[in-house]
């Protein structure tokens, strides 16, 4: 087995999938990975949020990450999770279409966000991982889940 060498020069990433792209997001917002469950819809908030879910006693917004990002939907199947993520003191759902693995990759492997990839916005880029033969999509969920910033612009 080919030894590893961890240091801090190396991102430790939950790696989805939304549609064919790869996705990732730093370990360490991720608090846990759930199955699809029921969403309680509200009423009244932007249409990427889903609803809100009870997990343990704590009411969780929950974000269509896949409508947040204007990909085109699809079905959910078995393999569509709901990520569980803290992002300062906001702690979210995010449905997306099935998670992979948990990788480390390192830092020189990542580059800084072009213009726009597949169509995304780049403030909800934080850069491109690239492995052997794959490209990783990384996710900047501080934009992503900033509630505040759609009622700013609306102004």
């Amino acid at each position: 087995m080919a030894e590893k060498n961890y240091s801090g020069k190396e991102v430790q990433l939950v790696v989805f999938k939304l549609g064919r792209e790869e996705y990732g997001i730093s370990i360490l917002q991720v608090q846990e990975i759930k199955k699809m469950t029921d969403i309680t819809r509200v009423p009244h908030t932007p249409d990427y949020i889903k609803g809100v879910i009870n997990l343990r006693g704590s009411v969780l917004p929950v974000l269509d990450l896949k409508k947040r990002l204007s990909l085109p939907p699809q079905e959910y199947t078995e393999d569509t999770r709901i990520i569980i993520a803290k992002v300062e003191e906001i702690t979210v759902g995010m449905i997306v279409d099935a998670v992979s693995e948990v990788m480390a990759i390192p830092q020189e492997n990542i580059e800084p966000p072009f213009t726009a990839v597949g169509g995304i916005a780049t403030n909800y880029i934080s850069g491109v991982g690239k492995l052997e033969n794959r490209l990783l999509i990384l996710l900047n969920l501080d934009s992503i889940v900033g509630m505040g910033q759609d009622a700013s612009k609306a102004g």
